[in-house]
């Protein structure tokens, strides 16, 4: 069986994110990237089916984005991955879903697949879109916010659980199949020592847009980002105090009638 596993770099979650002095973006330097946290359960299912199937299941990684990536593909390597493909290509500095989709969909139809798992969102910029649209340019059935997986035994459908709000909901879906991974679905491994050494040694496939047969970078939709903007700082916090309750409450209705103006 082959299994592809969607990766994304994305700054560290204690990373302290300041927007470049265009707006267009974030400022890198001095900025930790990890793994895609929900990318990690995506990794791990992959890696669980693989070694259930056995015999000749292969795991690839594949991921669109600019060189300094190859760190976090290692990483997936290390996981357990056979080999990965990395799609980098000076165009693509400013992606967007509908962009990364168009390219991924190319480089996985190239690769072969039959289980697709990506994380259910990027920790960054939250879209939770690549996924959808990636499913529809693969004309195939996706499942997204999965929490419980099990491949039929016959290998022919897949039934998972799936998120949403109030509770789960359980799905049935043939193969070929998108899934992105929820928190839940289990617990990711980390690289041991020999899987960082070997890891060293897999190939990663390195692949522009020419490669993959774009003259020019696929259509990005009908939306932009036009500008990324810092969030507003909060307002101050003013304590009420007194001795008596009721004077506490009478200060607290003046305030709020007189300063802040909402009563």
């Amino acid at each position: 069986m082959k299994i592809i596993v969607l990766l994304k770099r994305v700054p560290d979650t204690e990373a302290k994110i300041l927007i470049n002095q265009e707006g267009d973006g974030i400022r890198e330097d001095g900025v930790k990237f990890i793994i895609n946290t929900y990318d990690e359960y995506g990794i791990e299912e992959g890696l669980r089916l693989k070694e259930k199937l056995g015999g000749d299941s292969k795991v690839t990684v594949v991921c669109a984005g600019p060189e300094e990536s190859t760190e976090v593909i290692r990483t997936a390597l290390a996981m357990g991955a056979d080999d990965a493909v990395h799609i980098c290509d000076p165009a693509l500095t400013k992606p967007n879903p509908f962009t990364i989709a168009e390219v991924l969909a190319k480089a996985i139809s190239e690769e072969g697949f039959d289980i697709i798992f990506c994380g259910k969102q990027g920790i960054d910029d939250d879209m939770a879109q690549t996924q959808s649209i990636l499913a529809e340019k693969l004309d195939i059935p996706q499942v997204n916010n999965a929490t419980v997986f099990e491949l039929a035994d016959d290998l022919s459908k897949v039934l998972l659980n799936r998120r949403i709000e109030g509770g789960d909901e359980k799905v049935e879906t043939s193969l070929p199949v998108i899934i992105s991974c929820e928190k839940g679905l289990n617990d990711p491994r980390y690289a041991s020592l020999p899987g960082i050494m070997k890891a060293k040694k897999k190939e990663i496939r390195g692949k522009n847009l020419a490669d993959l047969g774009f003259n020019e970078v696929p259509s990005s939709g009908k939306s932009r980002i036009l500008k990324w903007l810092p969030m507003p700082k909060g307002g101050e916090c003013k304590m009420v105090e007194a001795e008596e309750t009721v004077d506490t409450v009478k200060e607290l209705a003046r305030l709020l009638r007189e300063e802040a103006k909402v009563v």
